[in-house]
């Protein structure tokens, strides 16, 4: 099989390797050969670390190496059977280059594109042939992590849908289909993680460092909140929440964060400027944390238990919320958490766990105390606390 791959930065050379990987010939474009040669740089790296570790050998590292081929212009990508962009999130360009691209492609070829906020529709649009046009979201660094989000859009017809997921799973990966709305699955139903944990700062309630200890100790997640947004960039985050949230009409379950919106502003973006909720060293290590002084509470168990609770059944909503509104199967939300993002546990599975009549009751009570509407709780979680049914 042929891949194009447009955009060779972190995601796109990630897609290139996962691509070769599973024995495709892969064409990698970017317009700017300094770009192609960083690229082609970092891959030698990634792959001689592979064979220190034992993971392929000297032969496999070739072929990986010799199925991938560098190319400064579009229409090197006219052979290639399915083209994957992973270029700057702005629809004008996406569809620009797409334009350009179907010249040059044969008519049953599928143009894919791995945004993570962009409606798969807006950019289909702007091609003379729709049908072919697909959303396949990868996730950073594509080469480890395991799920890649399927989104057809309207136009996208059932054999291209059909092909995309065999491709994918063929390439190793978990395939999770959802509904072409705003965020897909992992995006949108993550957004609590962040939001609420934000929210129980600007509250007063705890320190940033008190809430990480909270999520990674009772919760078993790997990073607490706030050391994930610096290691996403709070820049790039802060422009994912901005975006979801408007791309739903303003839900208030997705407002953004002032607190976050000052840091993007001032520069602080975490790990990779040095600084952000946190401090660090030229290695990345945290060295103290922007707060001043450490809450009095930072080790109240019953806080710590409070804050826990308050981010998952947040999540939970979320998770029950997508389903309810048909974005993807619960098999596929649960996979999507924990492949997409690393949660210690599928987010409906979780509710299970912790009961039904607990969510609603948690919901209803954080409702009570606030009369927000991000406090609402989801239908269906009301509807299978009346049944008593769960999700699996």
């Amino acid at each position: 099989m042929k891949v194009g791959i447009i955009g060779s930065g972190t995601m796109g050379s990630g897609i290139a390797q996962v691509a070769a990987t599973a024995g495709c010939i892969v064409k990698l474009y970017d317009t700017k050969q300094v770009a192609l040669d960083k690229s082609k740089a970092a891959l030698e790296k990634i792959l001689n670390r592979l064979v220190e570790k034992g993971r392929i050998d000297s032969t496999g590292k070739e072929r990986i190496q010799g199925n991938i081929s560098y190319v400064d212009s579009l229409k090197n990508l006219g052979d290639s059977d399915l083209t994957i962009e992973a270029i700057v999130e702005n629809l004008d360009i996406k569809q620009k280059v797409f334009v350009e691209l179907e010249t040059y492609l044969s008519d049953d070829a599928i143009i894919a594109s791995n945004t993570s906020s962009l409606s798969i529709a807006s950019i289909a649009s702007a091609l003379k042939k729709p049908a072919r046009c697909i959303g396949i979201h990868f996730f950073n660094p594509a080469p480890l992590m395991k799920l890649v989000e399927v989104i057809p859009a309207i136009q996208t017809s059932k054999e291209v849908l059909n092909k995309t997921i065999k491709i994918i799973a063929d390439w190793k990966k978990v395939v999770a289909v959802a509904k072409d709305t705003p965020g897909f699955i992992v995006n949108r139903v993550a957004r609590p993680f962040y939001g609420e944990s934000l929210r129980i700062y600007e509250e007063g309630l705890a320190d940033f460092a008190t809430i990480d200890n909270a999520l990674k100790t009772l919760g078993g997640f790997r990073m607490g909140p706030f050391e994930l947004m610096d290691f996403i960039g709070n820049d790039v985050n802060y422009t994912v929440t901005e975006t979801v949230f408007t791309a739903f009409y303003f839900d208030a379950r997705y407002k953004p964060s002032f607190t976050q919106k000052r840091l993007s502003e001032a520069g602080y973006l975490g790990r990779k400027t040095g600084k952000g909720y946190y401090d660090y060293d030229e290695n990345g290590r945290v060295t103290s944390s922007l707060d001043i002084e450490r809450s009095r509470n930072a080790e109240d168990e019953k806080l710590s238990q409070q804050i826990f609770d308050r981010v998952l059944v947040m999540l939970i909503n979320e998770a029950a919320d997508a389903l309810f509104l048909n974005i993807a199967s619960a098999e596929d939300i649960d996979n999507a958490m924990t492949k997409g993002v690393n949660y210690p546990k599928g987010l409906l599975a979780w509710a299970n766990e912790k009961g039904i009549g607990w969510c609603v009751e948690t919901l209803d009570a954080l409702y009570d105390e606030y009369h927000e509407d991000r406090y609402r709780c989801s239908p269906l979680l009301r509807k299978m606390n009346r049944n008593k049914t769960k999700f699996f």
